[in-house]
């Protein structure tokens, strides 16, 4: 085995650490400009973040076999997703906050993978 369970719910850890961080970060840039848009941009990047945090719950809560492991893997994808989509429904659809502002916080809470993979620390 290459990594260990600690090892991945570290990596997982510190990805949703820096998800959030960067949901405050991209508030912070649109608050400039306006009230809605900081909302809507903070609010893309944390339903990116809890997505990642039900994916890892659902990936790291117990340990067993593979094929276990698989399937635990899958449904948490699917449950996040479906966190995704459904926050981003409500942000544009019930909220009515602006749609570019929660995409935008969106993709910035996705790059924050990037760099959570690429920088082991």
């Amino acid at each position: 085995m290459l990594n260990s369970l600690a090892s991945g719910r570290h990596l997982a850890l510190r990805l949703l650490l820096w998800q959030l961080f960067a949901a405050v970060i991209v508030g912070l840039v649109f608050a400039t400009f306006g009230l809605r848009e900081a909302i809507a941009a903070a609010a893309g990047a944390t339903i990116a973040a809890a997505g990642t945090a039900l994916l890892s719950v659902r990936m790291f809560s117990q340990v067993s076999g593979a094929g276990m492991a698989l399937g635990r893997l899958l449904t948490g994808m699917i449950l996040k997703w479906m966190v995704i989509i459904g926050g981003m429904i409500a942000i544009m659809f019930q909220w009515k906050l602006p749609p570019l502002a929660a995409i935008t916080g969106l993709a910035v809470a996705y790059a924050v993978n990037l760099l959570a993979f690429r920088f082991k620390g």
